[in-house]
Order: structure tokens, then C-alpha cells, then sequence
């Protein structure tokens, strides 16, 4: 597959899940581990550590679409978010209708006045 095609593709079947035991959400593209976001948990906020995405998986839009589940749980049970992982931190800067779900929304514009 080269990066031209390497969308999803009608038929693949991305399915994500909360493994609290592992303290990770998974996504799984057909069955397979494709990617997941470990994080941490503090009362009803959520601490957002690491998003990672296989290789062979990348550019199919997996990272996003776990951190859209991660948000979309989130905001269901009432729980805010402290991004620790740059992809996260990104999502909100790119998403400021998201920054509800943030425990501390001045740390995401701290981060952007620091930027080059």
C-alpha cells in the first residue's frame, strides 16, 4: 500500500474501546491493533499520556479518531481532560470547541505563546 492510498478503505472496520485494565484506549482496524492512547486517571479527569499509531496504520486518520472517542466519552460522563501528548495538545489548538473538556484551558495557550 503506498501513502497515496492509504486512507481507510471502504470495508475496513476501525473499532475503539476503553481497556481500563491497561489504562489505554484501543483501536483496532479489522481486528488488529492499529493504535491506542494511554492515559491516566485523576477523579473525573482524565490525564491524556501517549497517542501512538503503528506504522503500517499511519495516515488513515486512527490517531484522530481515538482522540474524537476519548473527547466523546469524556464529555458523556462529565469529565475534563489534561493533555500530556502533543497530539492532544494539537487537537484542542486546532479545536477550541473541545476546550470545554479541558481541566486547565491556560495551558494550551501558554504552549501556543511559546511556540516559534
Amino acid at each position: 500500500m503506498t501513502r497515496r492510498d492509504s486512507k481507510a478503505r471502504a470495508g475496513d472496520h476501525l473499532v475503539i474501546t476503553d481497556n481500563p485494565d491497561r489504562r489505554r484506549y484501543e483501536a483496532r482496524l479489522d481486528g488488529q491493533l492499529a493504535g491506542w492512547v494511554e492515559y491516566g486517571r485523576v477523579r473525573t479527569r482524565l490525564v491524556a499520556l501517549h497517542t501512538e499509531v503503528l506504522p503500517e496504520f499511519g495516515g488513515r486518520g486512527i490517531a484522530s479518531a481515538l482522540v474524537r472517542r476519548v473527547l466523546d466519552d469524556a464529555r458523556a460522563a462529565g469529565a475534563t481532560i489534561t493533555p500530556r501528548c502533543p497530539f492532544f495538545m494539537s487537537h484542542f489548538q486546532r479545536h477550541p470547541e473541545d476546550r470545554d473538556l479541558l481541566d486547565s484551558p491556560e495551558d494550551i495557550d501558554r504552549r501556543r505563546d511559546r511556540s516559534p
